[in-house]
């Protein structure tokens, strides 16, 4: 083993990179941690020894023992938690694999059912072509899917690249609506947007700001089962930018909200109103906008709506 090697075993920063874990999740670092334990633990058990036992020798055997099963604890916990990264890991590397695979034969199949549906190659029924819209909507949800299975492995993994640029939020959210209109249109949905004025740009990676402003906007309209409304609010808070999004919608019940952050997590009375989701879009926006120096958070009534916003800092 070369010394650059030893090194890189040596760096708990290092291994916890690789196995995608916090600091005190990480194996290398909690066996440090029960280290600096052990050695105060013996420390105090010799003192106390020394201060009540006459006999040295009995003392010695004391800390002895109890260094050896402290020892034994350490090394237990710390090969639990080496079992559990490297499970960890594993998993993550898995759906990244998965996710990269996928993406090619789904491209493909979607080309196929454009290709059968512009009537090139034959004519093409209206039953037929009732059948091949059905395939080209359930090929976008998995096509969403794998997107955010890839999003939330690089997440996980600390490998989403961010590359931070000075961009108007402003403009931003006003292209999602104009994408997002015939969308709120069909759904019965009104979208009102108040952006404060001379409102300054913020240095955000532009990709990973829009992913979560599409995220908050779907989530917003799609949970709308009447003829509601959605507001956007924009504004500078002190060396803040303080956005916000407020729907008229379902809202999340009150035992649910602790989990709304979660990945996979859909509530129960979403899961009812049958609305489509990965359950990966607000795990996804959270972990974006903690990155890049923000906080996020919402408020929401069951039968009454929801209201979600984040802050961004502007130097």
């Amino acid at each position: 083993m070369s010394l650059k090697e030893i090194f890189a075993q040596l760096n708990i920063f290092t291994q916890c990179g690789k196995y995608g874990v916090s600091l005190w999740q990480c194996p290398q670092f909690l066996f440090l941690i029960m280290g600096v334990v052990i050695i105060g633990s013996t420390l105090a058990a010799y003192a106390i020894g020394s201060r009540y036992i006459e006999e040295p020798q009995i003392v010695a055997l004391i800390v002895l023992v109890v260094t050896a099963v402290l020892f034994m604890v350490a090394a237990s916990i710390t090969r639990s938690f080496e079992r559990l990264a490297e499970a960890n890991r594993m998993k993550s590397e898995f759906v990244s694999v998965v996710s990269h695979q996928l993406r090619s034969p789904l491209s493909n199949f979607r080309w196929a059912i454009e290709l059968l549906m512009s009537g090139r190659i034959g004519q093409i029924e209206e039953k037929q072509l009732e059948y091949f819209k059905i395939l080209k909507e359930n090929s976008n949800r998995m096509k969403e899917l794998v997107s955010d299975l890839l999003t939330v492995s690089r997440i996980e993994t600390a490998e989403l690249p961010t590359k931070k640029e000075e961009c108007h939020l402003e403009d931003i959210i006003k292209d999602f609506i104009k994408e997002f209109q015939p969308f709120a249109t069909a759904s019965n949905v009104e979208i009102a947007f108040k952006p404060q004025l001379n409102l300054p740009k913020v240095l955000v990676d532009a990709s990973q700001i829009k992913l979560v402003i599409e995220n908050l906007l779907d989530n917003a309209i799609r949970y709308i089962k009447e003829p509601g409304k959605v507001e956007i609010r924009l504004e500078r808070q002190n060396e803040q930018l303080y956005f916000e999004i407020k729907d008229t919608g379902v809202g999340i019940p009150k035992d649910d909200q602790k989990y709304i952050f979660q990945k996979f997590f859909r509530s129960e009375n979403i899961m009812r109103h049958q609305t489509q989701g990965t359950g990966l879009g607000l795990y996804i926006a959270r972990a974006i906008i903690e990155k890049l120096g923000g906080k996020i958070g919402f408020k929401s009534q069951e039968g009454k709506g929801s209201t979600f916003y984040f802050t961004l800092p502007i130097k």
